[in-house]
């Protein structure tokens, strides 16, 4: 999906694109280079205009490289702080952090917390390893946290908070950021992670089991949701003037706490009956697990196993094999979602709350950030149907199709099912067969041939 359907309602609202664009400097830039990729007369332009910073830019992938993910989420922040430090008329900067960057707190407050590391000491030693030694050391500069995505945003979090006593700054920690709720396209999102890969890939019968507490939740934030609360706490601290806000968890699970068999349960029902999605490997099906070693035995039987044969099956009639490299991503994305899914944090949200109370009727209408109206089965569906239209580039003109593939894998799973259950009971009687005709054929005693004999 383009630009041109996400901003419809914008252009249709303002008349067209170019008078904003009139309005604008566009100003090109590169996170990952030192001093972020900006020429010193863009820098300065800034520099000498820019009133208020958001600095949102950063790697969301949980797996990502230990050393771009500093150079994105660390590096980066300290170059942004840097020039906002020089910012001739700056009124606030904003910086997007993550409710999930302290992960030793099971109760996050809405406050500073000690870095994991020291920032600058991190920046400098990603900047004179090489990759092989980047490598090597990761896993004892993450200690127990589990991934980069969570160390780099502390450490970013840590350079704002540091600078709290020379700009005027505050640190935002949204949750599980999720597809729109409401403006401008109900359900859009432009990538698979979280929830929504979820969605698809049990949705496509690829995901069959998954290691999980499923009676605990995680705590998600649809994005147009968040973007409201960052207009809402810039007009907080400059229209305000409430200049005691350095710190702001907005996440939503105060007011609504979905579990994770809830949502899979939601997903699948709205799949199954309502918005199946094309080309379905087999039928949605599958649990959650408590166990890892049942959930291990599963991933071998139910995935890995089918993923072999069919891709063997492709291979002889000369087709590229595709369910082994499906397969490996689905174990690489579950190594790093299974922390997140048996574990449980909870979250203050106390200010972000006290901002909300502030906005009057109108502006609450227009800037939605609270869960009133929320109807999580038409989510889900918008969702869905989202993921087909705009990532799985799947045509609303092939649901009628996908409903009867559907129809036709339901019945193949009852069939396969009924097969399976019938070759495990005969092979449990060919194993058990020997031993009762073993019993069977034992010679009887015979109590009479025991006694002597008389004769007479």
């Amino acid at each position: 999906m383009g630009p041109s359907e996400l901003f419809e309602k914008l252009r249709n609202m303002r008349g067209g694109l170019e008078p904003l664009m009139e309005k604008m400097t566009l100003i090109s830039g590169d996170a990952e280079q030192p001093d972020i990729g900006l020429s010193a007369a863009d820098r300065q332009k800034i520099i000498d205009n820019v009133d208020i910073i958001i600095h949102a830019a950063a790697t969301i992938r949980f797996d990502e490289e230990l050393r771009k993910a500093v150079f994105l989420n660390v590096r980066a922040t300290k170059v942004v702080v840097g020039i906002a430090k020089e910012c001739k008329h700056l009124k606030l900067m904003i910086h997007i952090s993550t409710a999930y960057c302290h992960l030793h707190e099971k109760l996050l407050e809405e406050k500073p917390y000690p870095p994991p590391a020291d920032p600058h000491k991190i920046i400098e030693s990603m900047e004179w390893m090489d990759e092989a030694t980047v490598a090597a050391v990761t896993p004892q500069l993450l200690n127990k946290i589990p991934n980069s995505y969570a160390f780099t945003k502390a450490l970013g979090e840590a350079l704002v908070v540091e600078a709290f006593d020379e700009i005027p700054a505050i640190v935002l920690r949204p949750s599980i950021v999720i597809p729109i709720w409401q403006e401008p396209i109900p359900g859009w999102t432009d990538n698979i992670n979280g929830p929504t890969g979820l969605l698809i890939g049990a949705g496509k019968g690829v995901i069959r089991s998954m290691y999980c507490k499923s009676n605990s939740y995680a705590d998600y934030l649809p994005v147009d949701v968040f973007v409201s609360g960052i207009m809402i706490s810039a007009w907080y601290w400059i229209q305000e003037g409430n200049h005691s806000v350095r710190v702001v968890n907005f996440t939503s699970s105060a007011e609504i706490k979905v579990t994770w068999s809830e949502m899979i349960e939601a997903g699948r029902e709205i799949i199954m009956n309502r918005l199946p999605l094309n080309g379905v490997a087999w039928y949605p099906g599958g649990s959650m697990k408590h166990s890892r070693l049942y959930h291990n035995i599963c991933m071998v039987l139910f995935h890995w196993i089918p993923a072999i044969l069919v891709d063997t099956l492709l291979l002889v009639l000369g087709y590229k094999p595709v369910l082994i490299r499906v397969q490996r991503r689905i174990q690489k994305g579950f190594e790093v979602f299974e922390y997140y899914t048996t574990n449980q944090w909870d979250f203050q949200s106390d200010i972000a709350q006290n901002e909300r109370k502030a906005l009057n009727a109108r502006e609450r209408r227009d800037y939605k950030v609270d869960a009133v109206g929320l109807d999580i089965s038409r989510y889900f569906e918008d969702c869905i149907l989202s993921a087909r239209r705009y990532i799985l580039k799947e045509g609303d003109e092939t649901i009628p199709a996908a409903r009867r593939h559907m129809k036709v894998m339901y019945v193949v799973d009852i069939v396969f099912r009924c097969l399976f259950w019938a070759l495990v009971l005969y092979w449990l009687s060919g194993w058990f067969s020997p031993l009762f005709s073993a019993s069977s054929t034992a010679p009887v005693s015979d109590p009479a041939a025991s006694l002597p004999s008389i004769s007479t």
